[in-house]
């Protein structure tokens, strides 16, 4: 969650992926409201006091207009070692 907040971009298991994606949707949306206690929230979830920097001065306000649907998971093919299922979140 917190690598998704900071960089904006993950390579992952699909599986993982789709464990993330309502994660990073309720952070963005504790973004959006911008009060004191969803900022506590934030920060109890996300591990470092960057991210949540982050997501509330840059990923919220890029989204405050849309009502939900914040990130994608885009299908990246098959890891090399095991043939894991890849997706970009």
């Amino acid at each position: 969650m917190t690598n998704v907040i900071e960089r904006e971009r993950i390579t992952t298991t699909l599986t993982r992926a789709k464990a993330a994606r309502p994660l990073v949707e309720q952070m963005i949306t504790l973004g959006k409201r911008d009060t004191l206690h969803s900022r506590r929230q934030a920060a109890a979830f996300l591990m470092t006091p960057a991210a949540t920097e982050k997501l509330f001065n840059d990923l919220a306000p890029r989204f405050s207009d849309r009502p939900g649907g914040y990130s994608r998971i885009i299908h990246a093919g098959f890891r090399l070692g095991d043939g894991a299922r890849l997706a970009i979140v």
